[in-house]
């Protein structure tokens, strides 16, 4: 990874930081706004656990499985091609993990807002962490299978 990369993940942090406080200035908790109708609604949640608030009342499992991410996910960034889309996905792991971490260690759980039903299925209510948190899974399973998960040897 390279300086870029670090920019940009603290820019996820930075957009999904700020994100959470302005939408929490104008909508109280577990209160909902409807953008598009029967789409997509900005409605505060607060989510001491997992998608679908799996393991609620376990923050602190979380914020373990984060940091062994960090690590797990330091450990094998060198291991993947130093190229744009693997340092976006780097970037944003890195970027979403934090961010959501943040949350957890200085409020106790994660702020979503992005409320989502989809062909009659009202989805986890998520956050932008939780997107780039994706995005990068995404991004490093196309690396995987198209085999920039291991730098090329150096022959002798």
């Amino acid at each position: 990874m390279n300086k870029k990369t670090y920019i940009i993940a603290v820019l996820i942090l930075i957009v999904d930081q700020l994100s959470k406080s302005i939408v929490e200035i104008f909508i109280s908790l577990n209160e909902s706004v409807t953008v598009i109708k029967n789409f997509f609604y900005l409605t505060v949640a607060h989510n001491t656990g997992g998608a679908w608030s799996i393991f609620s009342e376990h923050s602190y499992l979380f914020i373990i499985a984060s940091i062994l991410a960090i690590i797990l996910l330091i450990k094998f960034m060198f291991g993947f091609k130093n190229n744009l889309r693997n340092n976006i996905a780097f970037a944003s792991l890195f970027g979403g993990i934090f961010s959501n971490l943040a949350d957890r260690v200085f409020l106790g759980y994660v702020r979503d807002f992005l409320d989502f039903k989809i062909f009659g299925y009202n989805y986890p209510i998520f956050n932008i962490a939780d997107v780039a948190i994706v995005v990068g899974v995404i991004l490093l399973v196309v690396a995987v299978i198209k085999g920039e998960d291991k730098r090329d040897k150096v022959r002798k």
